[in-house]
């Protein structure tokens, strides 16, 4: 639908392409999305592949802010990103203009001993 998406598989699951479609639409009408798929479907590429196309067309719609509930799905969110850029970057012969941050807690990021052990400031 008049968008070319950077998708680094060979094959998509039709149900893939359908949550493409539906994340287009909200994209489009600048609204909300509720989306659901099963386990092993392939949920983050897509959404990555689709919201990393749309931004490359669509400049002005801004940031991507992506959240997750572990380390290791934030972490399996990064690689398949770098998986996508190293992709567009091939496609495109360009490097892509992709901005990616992976935030946790001290206790997981420090390097200093005594800092990662201090007290947390939250009441």
């Amino acid at each position: 639908e008049d968008l070319t998406v950077y998708f680094p598989y060979d094959r998509m699951y039709p149900e893939q392409y359908r949550y493409m479609l539906e994340l287009k639409h909200s994209l489009d009408a600048k609204g909300h999305c509720l989306l659901e798929m099963p386990t092993g479907t392939g949920k983050t590429v897509t959404l990555l592949s689709l919201i990393t196309s749309y931004q490359l067309q669509h400049p002005e719609v801004g940031k991507l802010v992506y959240c997750t509930r572990t380390v290791p799905e934030m972490e399996k969110v990064l690689e398949e990103l770098q998986n996508l850029i190293s992709f567009r970057e091939r496609e495109l012969g360009v490097k892509a203009p992709i901005l990616a941050l992976g935030l946790s807690s001290r206790k997981n990021m420090c390097i200093h001993q005594s800092v990662r052990e201090e007290v947390s400031r939250e009441s």
